[in-house]
């Protein structure tokens, strides 16, 4: 699916213009679903943290049962080369993928040495300062480990996502509160997820059923540097109900405040600027 204004493809050495074509109609991934992905950004000339995003692809791969077939040193030049067919000013979504072409002796399980490597980049507006959020309840939740591979970015999760955003959508929301198998509060359908009360931050503690981000890392090491108290614990709706601020945390956007749990309204509050402000002091420092 492309969203992008302009796409770039990597595949098989080479760059091309547009989005192209990688995956045959037998491939394993294709029917199987052994596909894995990661997501950095490229805006205001910077690349931040994209080392540990090429990193976590690789993981991914490995979780999938797959080899990956580019160091992180690779990936990263593959993409620094990539984004120079793009202007400066660009904000671009970064995306490196794996997945298998090939089944083992099972069938199901892919064959590690067939794995597929591309890059998309496409160019994706940053969200606005002022983009904000709103969330609901969900029936679905998230999975454990023992029944899903949740230590991986993995496209086979995102179906019991859409149902979360659909289910949110349909009431009028732009995102949901999603709860783990054990009844807490793990994340949103999208993102990683904030609360401030008195003054401090809060967030879940990750226990095998999210991905705890990079940009959420991020967050919580810029936050604790600027003297700010931040809790990483265990959380329900009625926590998020009580709170003076909510935000989210994700790739796409950074930070998002929430302006709205069902019936309870928030403002977008002094905590979630300072985090943007934070956070982009920190990308330009970058080399």
């Amino acid at each position: 699916m492309a969203v992008g204004r302009t796409i770039r493809t990597y595949f098989n050495g080479s760059w091309q213009d547009g989005n192209a074509a990688v995956m045959r109609a037998a491939d394993h991934a294709m029917w199987l679903g052994s596909s894995v992905f990661d997501g950095a950004r490229f805006f205001d000339g910077l690349t931040p943290d994209l080392d540990l995003h090429c990193a976590r692809t690789n993981a991914s791969a490995e979780a999938l049962l797959m080899t990956p077939t580019h160091s992180v040193e690779q990936m990263v030049e593959v993409i620094r080369e990539g984004l120079e067919g793009f202007a400066p000013s660009s904000a671009v979504y970064i995306r490196p993928m794996y997945w298998a072409a090939d089944g083992d002796e099972t069938l199901i399980a892919p064959k590690a040495e067939s794995t597929q490597f591309a890059v998309s980049l496409e160019e994706i507006p940053m969200a606005a300062p002022d983009a904000a959020a709103t969330l609901t309840r969900t029936r679905f939740r998230r999975p454990v480990l023992e029944s899903a591979v949740v230590n991986a970015k993995a496209g086979c999760l995102y179906p019991n996502n859409a149902r979360m955003l659909r289910e949110a959508r349909s009431k009028g929301f732009s995102n949901a509160l999603v709860l783990d198998a054990m009844g807490n509060v793990a994340e949103t359908a999208t993102t990683n997820v904030f609360m401030v009360r008195d003054g401090e931050v809060f967030t879940p503690i990750p226990n095998g059923t999210f991905l705890a981000g990079i940009t959420r890392a991020r967050h919580i090491s810029n936050l604790r540097a600027d003297g700010i108290t931040v809790h990483e614990c265990v959380l329900g709706y009625q926590d998020f109900e009580e709170a003076d601020e909510i935000f989210l945390s994700g790739n796409m956007s950074k930070v998002t405040p929430v302006t709205a749990f069902d019936e309870n309204r928030y403002q977008a509050g002094p905590v979630a600027k300072r985090v943007r402000e934070l956070y982009w002091d920190w990308a330009a420092s970058q080399p």
